[in-house]
């Protein structure tokens, strides 16, 4: 007998453990088949398919949701942390993120939406090769 539902198994167990908002994004997103169907072993094990899909969906549009509202300058610090996860530095992690746009939203995530995340991921791209450039040591 399991004592959370899908989605918060899903939230504060699996999602927890990945680090930054914009590596939790990528991860869900990653979930996804061409299909439209999120694909989670473990979650359909416990909770069947329908909690599992329902559980991931949810996750994802919440996710998305949260990056459309932090801010830019939090967003580049989320980069670092992100992109630490997977052992690159955030410029390239991000020009990643920003080639995959339509595979990182959830399903019709609305036009205003897209624009949105697509400016954001933009923004914060450059953010981050400037700041890298401003950085960079002279010798």
């Amino acid at each position: 007998m399991t004592l959370q539902s899908a989605f918060d198994d899903f939230v504060f167990t699996t999602l927890a453990a990945i680090p930054g908002l914009l590596g939790k994004l990528e991860y869900v997103a990653g979930l996804r088949e061409p299909n439209g169907n999120y694909v989670h072993w473990g979650l359909t094990r416990i909770y069947g398919e329908l909690a599992a899909q329902e559980a991931a969906a949810h996750a994802h549009r919440l996710v998305f949701s949260r990056v459309l509202k932090t801010p830019v300058a939090k967003l580049l610090e989320d980069a670092v942390i992100s992109s630490s996860g997977l052992k690159v530095r955030p410029e390239p992690y991000l020009d990643s993120l920003f080639r995959r746009v339509q595979e990182l939203t959830p399903e019709k995530p609305g036009r205003a939406s897209l624009l949105h995340f697509n400016s954001v991921l933009h923004a914060v791209s450059i953010l981050a090769k400037r700041r890298q450039l401003a950085t960079r040591p002279t010798s």
